[in-house]
C-alpha cells in the first residue's frame, strides 16, 4: 500500500490528505503550524509540527521510506520550492507540488517536482467552462492546449449514432467514453447510440472545445 506525506496543512493540504486516509492510505500529515497540525491529527494517520524547509526534521521523520509526498504549501513560495527540493534530495519517489502561478511551476519542475498541480487556475477553468455553457459539466486540462470535458449529450445527439453525428468533423472532437447512469462505454465505436441523459466524456484542442460550447450558446 502505497504511503504518502502532505507537506503543508492549509485548506487544500488538509483535503488531500484527509481523502488520502478516507481511501486507506497510510498519510503523515506536516505543517509548521501547531494548530494546524492539531486540527488535522484526528483525521490522519499521523501529524508532525516540522518546518518544510528544516532538512534534518525532515529526514528525521524518514521521509525518504513515503512513496508520494505532496508539497501543497500556498504563500510562501520559498517554502514550497524549499520543500519540494529537499523531498526529492532526501530520494522520495514521486513529489507533487502545489503552484502558485507559471512561473512558481517551471521553478518547481526545474528543481526535480515530478508534477505541479495549479488548484485555483484549474478551479478557475472549470467553473468558466461551467458558466459559458450548460452542458459542460466538468473540465480537465489533458495539456496546455487540449482539454478533456465532460459534456451532457444534447437533444439532438438523442437516438444518432457516433458516426451520424460525426463530432470530429463538425467540432473537431473525439469522443472517449459515453456514461449511461453508473455505465462507462470506454473506446466507443461509430455505431454506439447516445441516449437521453447520456454524458460524453470528450478530448480536443483548445479551439475545438470552444466552438462546441460556443455552439451551445447560440442554442440559448
Amino acid at each position: 500500500m502505497k504511503q504518502f506525506v502532505v507537506i503543508g496543512c492549509g485548506r487544500f493540504g488538509s483535503s488531500v490528505a484527509k481523502t488520502l486516509c478516507k481511501l486507506g492510505y497510510d498519510v503523515l500529515a506536516i505543517d509548521k503550524d501547531p494548530d494546524k497540525v492539531q486540527e488535522i491529527s484526528e483525521y490522519v494517520t499521523h501529524s508532525v509540527q516540522a518546518d518544510a524547509v528544516d532538512e534534518k526534521a525532515l529526514k528525521t521523520l524518514g521521509i525518504r521510506n513515503f512513496d508520494v509526498a505532496i508539497v501543497t504549501i500556498g504563500s510562501d513560495v520559498q517554502a514550497s520550492i524549499m520543500g519540494t527540493l529537499i523531498a526529492k534530495e532526501l530520494g522520495v519517489k514521486k513529489v507533487i507540488s502545489k503552484a502558485q502561478n507559471e512561473l512558481h511551476g517551471k521553478v518547481l519542475y526545474k528543481i526535480g517536482a515530478n508534477k505541479v498541480i495549479f488548484p485555483e487556475r484549474d478551479i478557475g477553468i472549470r467553473v468558466a467552462h461551467n458558466l459559458v455553457s450548460s452542458n459542460i459539466l466538468d473540465v480537465i486540462e489533458f495539456a496546455p492546449d487540449y482539454t478533456i470535458i465532460e459534456v451532457a449529450a444534447k437533444e439532438e445527439w438523442e437516438d444518432k449514432s457516433l458516426k451520424d453525428l460525426q463530432l470530429p468533423k463538425i467540432y473537431g472532437v473525439s469522443v472517449m467514453a459515453i456514461k449511461t447512469g453508473e455505465d462507462v462505454n470506454i473506446s466507443p465505436y461509430a455505431e454506439d447510440i447516445i441516449k437521453r441523459g447520456d454524458t460524453l466524456i470528450v478530448i480536443g484542442d483548445n479551439v475545438s472545445l470552444k466552438k462546441l460550447e460556443e455552439k451551445e450558446n447560440d442554442k440559448k
